[in-house]
């Protein structure tokens, strides 16, 4: 019985790894999934090639660049336009660069099964290139969960805005054995992100 209660609380954290931290709805229609076979990079270095759970999408957001990076660099404001995420907090000082490091806490709320707890992200940054790209890595650990992650963005000037192309791989016991449904979560948590990226620099970074 204590092993269904830990499945299920797993389960129950990588659900709200996207329906909190990342947000969870239907795929928008300006976030787009992309087909291509060639894992997106930054500075030479992309997602973890033997990650069976990936996915890849982008948005077009109609905002300046700087609007956009400063959003996505500005960690310890991600409370204000992601609402799944409860707390940020930089572990280190400085400009956001190769190095820097933030911890971030998504709350799980208690069911039938387990109490109520939270999921806790530790992410590092591997790699970035002011305005053009960053990569993260790190763990995603619950009661009874633990997910190793790899994401890469890309930031594209177009006409009208900026391109914005992300793509992320999960590994570890729980999304290995539930490739589909982690999958799905995936995907439903990077377009919401896109999402909310779009909202809040389209009405001016606030």
């Amino acid at each position: 019985m204590s092993a269904i209660r830990s499945t299920r609380a797993a389960l129950l954290a990588v659900s709200l790894l996207a329906t909190g931290a990342l947000g969870a709805a239907a795929a928008p229609a300006a976030a787009t999934p992309t087909g291509s076979a060639t894992s997106l990079t930054c500075k030479g270095k992309g997602v973890d090639p033997g990650a069976r759970v990936r996915h890849r999408t982008e948005i077009v957001v109609h905002a300046p660049l700087h609007t956009v990076w400063k959003l996505q660099t500005d960690v310890e404001r991600w409370p204000s336009w992601q609402p799944g995420i409860t707390d940020v907090r930089r572990l280190d000082h400085g400009p956001f660069r190769a190095g820097s490091a933030f911890r971030w806490t998504t709350p799980i709320p208690p069911n039938p099964s387990t109490p109520a707890t939270s999921l806790e992200i530790t992410s590092t940054v591997r790699q970035a290139k002011r305005g053009s790209c960053i990569r993260w890595t790190g763990p995603a650990v619950g009661e009874g969960l633990r997910i190793d992650g790899v994401h890469v963005w890309r930031f594209t000037e177009v006409r009208g805005g900026v391109r914005v192309t992300t793509e992320e791989t999960h590994t570890g016991a729980v999304v290995d054995a539930h490739e589909d449904a982690a999958r799905a979560v995936l995907r439903e948590g990077l377009e919401k992100w896109l999402r909310d990226l779009k909202a809040a620099a389209e009405s001016g970074g606030r």
